[in-house]
């Protein structure tokens, strides 16, 4: 594929902004992002890159994409979500431990048939993919057919994600368990098929502590060990009730996160969602490790689970990304989702500028999943996945964005007025995705 250019106006981070300031992101009123091959090429101002002076004969010749009325964004970054909850998302009225047993597993039980988990696996991709989510952390369920279904799709689409098959052998519907030996035997069968399969990666999953008994977490630890470069994902500290749950069924250790880190769960790719309830040794232990930590917001208030500290996990050093975790999560848009994490923080008298929300959402969420080598913003050599939002989506946004003096009042704009709607285009490796 030739060189293309996208002309609009595009925005990018490069650090944290809470640390680097305004050094940590670029922003081109009228810009050009150059990419070939599905690698960013160049971006930066358009009269700069395009003159005879400053570019290459390639560069100044390329064909461009007009999107000047619009705003380029790298592609979103969903650090936590569920496929096999898609149906059921906006389910009504209960708490978290509740909303399990009367929603999610008998909803999850139906991906015991394969050409369900291939209805559902469509639909959840053409939902990221209408939202601007080019990259997720995904749980499937307890059937390794879940896993293949999810990953055929991705990977017909070309999109770099990351999902894994449940571990849970007690404490949930026997249809849903497995055994600590056959979810060993199935996640090591899955990583070997899938894990590093074109942009494809493995993550050893189990649900949350109180469905896994001591010898699948530490079967769990072994995979990690076995293949040190796949990803766990799973749950913690997200409601109280549960953490009273596993204070029960783990009399033992010293905490939560202690019942993981005795089965040697927490290093560099480990991803904790929710985290809202953390004492100060946990969050000690999850930044000596090295671990990461899901924010989700929309989850988080739906289920009334608490009010994540953003900033108290940031101080002890901890990496934080952001994610939707649907179907608890009530919208697949991280526009939405940064929007409602802007509300946590007020509600603890704290501020989450727009900035900062987008760097959680893109570099920050591509830090949290160790891909910052290969996606999170448009420096040169990293993976073209961006997103094309419509300032004018609808009528409320463009009289509103129109009134606005900066980029920053304009991203907030965004996050407390868009959704779906403000997403013009999704562009994977370059190309334009193609959903229904």
């Amino acid at each position: 594929m030739g060189k293309r250019g996208f002309r609009a106006a595009i925005l990018h981070c490069l650090a944290d902004p809470a640390v680097a300031g305004d050094a940590a992101w670029e922003y081109f009123a009228d810009g050009l992002l150059v990419v070939a091959d599905g690698k960013v090429v160049a971006v930066g101002d358009y009269t700069d890159l395009m003159s005879s002076k400053s570019a290459s004969n390639s560069i100044a010749a390329c064909a461009v994409v007009d999107y000047r009325d619009k705003l380029i964004v790298p592609g979103f970054i969903d650090t936590h979500i569920h496929y096999p909850q898609t149906d059921m998302i906006g389910a009504y009225g209960a708490q978290l431990l509740d909303w399990l047993e009367s929603y999610t597993f008998p909803e999850e039980a139906k991906f015991a048939d394969e050409s369900h988990a291939r209805d559902v696996a469509e639909r959840f991709l053409n939902e990221l993919m209408r939202n601007g989510t080019t990259t997720a952390l995904v749980f499937g369920t307890v059937h390794p057919q879940s896993v293949d279904a999810f990953f055929q799709a991705a990977q017909q689409r070309q999109l770099r994600m990351i999902a894994g098959k449940v571990l849970m052998d007690r404490n949930a519907p026997e249809n849903l368990r497995d055994t600590a030996e056959q979810g060993y035997t199935e996640s090591k069968a899955q990583i070997q098929r899938w894990h590093g399969k074109d942009r494809l990666l493995y993550a050893v999953t189990p649900r949350f502590a109180p469905t896994s008994s001591r010898e699948q977490l530490d079967k769990a630890g072994e995979l990690l060990q076995e293949f040190p470069d796949v990803y766990l994902h799973t749950h913690l500290a997200e409601n109280e009730a549960e953490i009273a749950w596993v204070a029960e069924l783990f009399p033992e250790s010293e905490n939560y996160l202690d019942v993981y880190e005795h089965s040697g769960l927490l290093g560099q790719r480990s991803v904790f969602a929710h985290g809202v309830h953390l004492c100060d040794s946990s969050c000690e232990r999850l930044a000596a490790t090295n671990s990461v930590v899901a924010h989700c917001p929309t989850s988080n208030l739906f289920l009334g689970s608490g009010l994540f500290p953003l900033r108290r996990l940031q101080q002890h050093g901890v990496r934080v990304g952001l994610g939707t975790d649907v179907g608890a999560g009530t919208s697949f848009s991280m526009l939405q989702t940064m929007g409602e994490a802007y509300k946590v923080q007020q509600l603890q008298g704290e501020s989450l500028p727009a900035l900062e929300a987008l760097y959680l959402a893109t570099l920050g969420g591509a830090k949290a999943l160790s891909l910052d080598h290969c996606i999170g913003n448009f420096k040169a050599g990293k993976e073209a996945d961006f997103v094309v939002l419509d300032l004018a989506a609808t009528p409320l946004l463009a009289s509103r964005t129109a009134q606005c003096r900066t980029i920053q009042e304009t991203l907030f704009v965004l996050n407390t007025l868009a959704d779906d709607r403000a997403v013009a285009a999704t562009y994977i490796l370059g190309e334009q995705a193609q959903f229904n």
